[in-house]
Order: C-alpha cells, then structure tokens, then sequence
C-alpha cells in the first residue's frame, strides 16, 4: 500500500488507517479470534497504521494480542479519553495502554476530544513530558476544532488531527481541513463509512443488536434514515457504473481532499481488510468529484446521538 507522511514532518504512514473500534465491540460484539485476525489481515495488505483508543471498550486488548511479535510493524495510536486531563489522569492512562496494547512506547498520543476546563498549556506539558520519557513519539489531537488546534500548537508540536469527516458529513471542510493543511498538520478523518451509511449494507428499516451503538443515533431512524438512503443509493449507482462500489467510493473520496493523510476505516473481518484495502489505488478526478457533489446536493442531516 502506498504511503503518506503525517503532517509536515511527520513520519510515513500508510494511506489507509486501520480504525479497531468495531473490533472492540462498538458496532456489537466480534469474537476475539475474528479480531485478532482481522488485525492480521490488515498488516498484510500493509494498512500498518492502526488507530484505537482507550475507551474503545476491548480494542486494545485484542490488538496488545494481535500485535505479539509484529509491533514493530506498524504505526501503532491510540487515544486519551473521558473528560480529565489532569497530569495524574494522563499518566495512568499511558501506563494502562502501554500495559494493555503490550508495547513499551506508544507512536501517536491523542487527546479524544477537547476538554476546555482544563487549560491546554497544562496539558501539552504533560505530553511532552510523556515524549520526552519515550513512552509516546508523536502527539495528535481529535475531534478539536481549527481554533483549538492552533491553541494547542502554540505550546507543542501537533502531528495530526482527527475530524469527524466523510460525504455526508462535510464540516471540517469549513475551517479544520483548510487550518491543517496550511499549518502542516496530518488530517485522519474518523466516520469514514458514515457508522455504515455508506456501506451499502443496511436498509431503512433495519433493527441493529442492542449492544450496537448505531441504534441510537438519529441518522438510523425514521424518514431521515430514508432520505440518507435515497441518496447513498445514487452513490452506490454511481460506484457500481465506475467499476467499483460504494465503500470503497467513502473511502477514495476522503483520500481526494489534499489536506488529507490517511482516512480511518474500521474493519470486523479480514475479507471487510482487503475490500477496503482496494480504495486505496483509486484516484477521483476533479470531474468525478463535481459528480459526486451532485449526487449529495441538498442533503443536510444532523448528527445526533440519543
């Protein structure tokens, strides 16, 4: 798979990020084998940058076991979460992935969301310390507005940001996307697929396990969910008439905007790996594009989670 470098003097990563979230349970349970090999699969296409989190409930455990004599082939990241910055909190935090993940240094650090209560100076202290003790390399931020990224790099280098960022859901394009790419910080967009949206699977109607999140967001349900598929459908048309379909489409559509290094895309199966996988050779052109903006003209839809 070919490689991008993160952010202006960031290392080379692979073009696609292999998000385990799902194999932690967030889209419901997947046996701990299956995750471990989907983990497997990924590295052998070489999507060998791989993103998870501390709250991504089993991802880390599954991966500390996945990775067991192939940690130093990937470009491992992971995420601060909860709401608490405090240097006490981040420490352990640290320890606990670094415990769980079975490895002794982590690549990218990543504040999970912005957390204003407690002051960034303070906070990109303690990351620093942390790269500076070896535990961590690189340090990202996720879910931070253009505004507070730049706060943070005032007291730090910042590596990469993490926007919520797909063909439905386009804001970061306002002002995050445009902020990073000036300021040569690496874009890894999460929400790739939409939740699944643009996965050409589920259809308007469709009742998701109890312990799959997807069955409370608003975008799942009722006539919103209709009108999404309206129009995911014209997009699935479109893939299918250019040879290809419409995950793979989420995925290529996300590596057309230059601000972007490396769209995260979760997999629950090594065959969802290697069909993901396949977007990364798939170049849009510009043409391609207007294209696609007139597919998605006119629709507006809110995120919101109950």
């Amino acid at each position: 798979m070919l490689t991008r470098q993160l952010g202006r003097d960031g290392p080379e990563v692979s073009a696609i990020c292999f998000g385990a979230w799902p194999i932690g349970g967030g889209l419901g349970a997947v046996p701990e084998q299956q995750g471990i090999a989907t983990v497997k699969a990924a590295i052998e296409v070489g999507m060998t940058f791989i993103d998870t989190a501390e709250g991504y409930q089993t991802s880390e455990s599954v991966l500390g076991k996945a990775l067991k004599g192939l940690r130093d082939k990937v470009f491992l990241a992971t995420k601060l979460s909860g709401p608490e910055h405090s240097s006490e909190r981040m420490n352990n935090a640290v320890e606990n992935s670094l415990r769980t993940l079975g490895t002794d240094y982590i690549d990218l650090y990543q504040l999970h969301s912005p957390q204003p209560q407690w002051p960034i100076e303070e906070t990109m202290a303690g990351l620093l310390k942390l790269r500076d003790q070896g535990k961590i390399r690189y340090i990202g931020v996720s879910n931070f507005s253009a505004e507070q990224t730049l706060e943070a790099m005032k007291y730090g280098p910042v590596h990469s940001s993490q926007p919520r960022y797909n063909m439905i859901w386009r804001e970061a394009e306002e002002s995050v996307l445009s902020c990073c790419l000036e300021n040569g910080v690496g874009v890894i967009p999460h929400s790739v697929l939409a939740k699944g949206l643009l996965g050409g699977k589920h259809q308007p109607g469709h009742r998701f396990a109890p312990d799959d999140e997807r069955t409370r967001f608003n975008f799942f349900q009722g006539q919103t969910f209709e009108m999404i598929h309206r129009v995911t459908e014209r997009l699935r048309s479109w893939a299918e008439d250019n040879g290809r379909d419409i995950v793979q489409l989420a995925i290529a559509w996300t590596l057309a905007n230059p601000a972007v290094t490396s769209p995260i895309v979760g997999a629950k199966s090594p065959e969802q790996v290697y069909h993901n996988a396949g977007a990364a050779d798939w170049s849009l052109s510009a043409s391609d594009l207007q294209e696609i903006d007139g597919i998605m003209t006119g629709l507006s839809v809110a995120w919101i989670k109950d």
